[in-house]
């Protein structure tokens, strides 16, 4: 009986080490360095003045549908919804705000920084082009909706990825951001992602962990978004 305790407390520890591997930083950073030095690299170019240029003459020089404004918020708005339906995530609701909002608040940091710091002047004339922010924080979301949900429901995981580069895609035809702005948001918003799921600062912070009352939900009203606490008792 012993014996068979001891191989038994083996195999699960021996299974706690298979099912939870971390990526190495190198492997997670391949991807979103890639974009970033595409972005740098076609920044001012002539091709993205093609991709411009081409882009007004297809949808005609006053066209603007402002759906980029919404469709940002749609990843963080699904990993809220799944876990409103009890679906299996990587972590806590409200680990899952924390790295969210570390997130968020560092993507912000670099991307105004380096629009105020280079002031690119955007397709349409405005300040401040380079790189893009609507991209960079919806990548944010849909790379932090990623980490949650690729091992149990990967549907939801990658689905993020599609509105995040929706919303980059109508950057550009709304005349809004040049295609190195768009990229450089992008791979600013995944290498940061990425970085705070590797190292996962403040871990052990949740005094909701053993609180199953309480929950956080999202809200978007107009150009605001926050989040509603409840309680039940």
């Amino acid at each position: 009986m012993a014996i068979t305790n001891w191989i038994i407390a083996q195999t699960d520890t021996l299974k706690v080490k298979i099912e939870s591997p971390k990526k190495s930083m190198v492997c997670q950073a391949v991807l979103p360095s890639t974009i970033l030095i595409a972005g740098v690299a076609l920044n001012h170019s002539k091709l993205e003045k093609d991709v411009k240029q081409n882009v007004r003459n297809a949808v005609g020089t006053d066209f603007e549908f402002k759906i980029d404004d919404y469709i940002q918020y749609v990843p963080m708005v699904e990993m809220y919804g799944a876990d409103m339906m009890g679906l299996k995530a990587k972590n806590h609701w409200f680990d899952q705000s924390k790295y969210l909002a570390i997130s968020q608040l560092t993507t912000a940091i670099i991307v105004q920084s380096l629009k105020f710091g280079i002031n690119k002047t955007r397709p349409n004339g405005a300040n401040y082009s380079f790189p893009s922010g609507h991209t960079s924080q919806s990548f944010t979301g849909a790379t932090v909706l990623y980490h949650e949900f690729n091992e149990t429901h990967p549907l939801i995981a990658y689905s993020g990825f599609l509105f995040s580069t929706t919303t980059g895609a109508f950057r550009i035809i709304n005349n809004k951001h040049w295609l190195s702005d768009v990229l450089m948001g992008a791979g600013i918003g995944i290498l940061v992602t990425n970085l705070v799921y590797h190292f996962e600062p403040l871990k052990n912070f949740n005094p909701f962990k053993n609180d199953k009352r309480t929950t956080l939900l999202p809200y978007i009203d107009n150009n605001e978004v926050g989040f509603y606490f409840t309680k039940s008792f």
